[in-house]
């Protein structure tokens, strides 16, 4: 969905949640703008989570012996910081 579909979502769920008061038949215009946000959070924590993922790269690093032979090779989960990091 990404970050501005889910803004969008929980944007126009608010506005159908608290600043619309029409009831549609048997359709309250209020409950389908908290399921909108509700939408919107989820997708949005989903974006962020999937983002955040993204950032581990795997690195590989043989393990070596005397004989310049590959004994085994370990593999570890390291951090990539961004230049936009601090």
């Amino acid at each position: 969905m990404g970050i501005g579909g889910s803004i969008f979502l929980i944007a126009v769920g608010a506005i159908l949640a608290f600043a619309v008061h029409v009831s549609v038949g048997w359709l309250s215009l209020n409950v389908v703008g908290y399921v909108l946000m509700l939408a919107g959070v989820v997708g949005l924590l989903l974006t962020l989570w999937f983002w955040s993922n993204r950032r581990r790269t795997v690195v590989a690093r043989p393990n070596v012996d005397t004989a310049d032979r590959v004994v085994d090779e370990k593999r570890r989960v390291e951090y990539q910081p961004r230049d936009t990091d601090y």
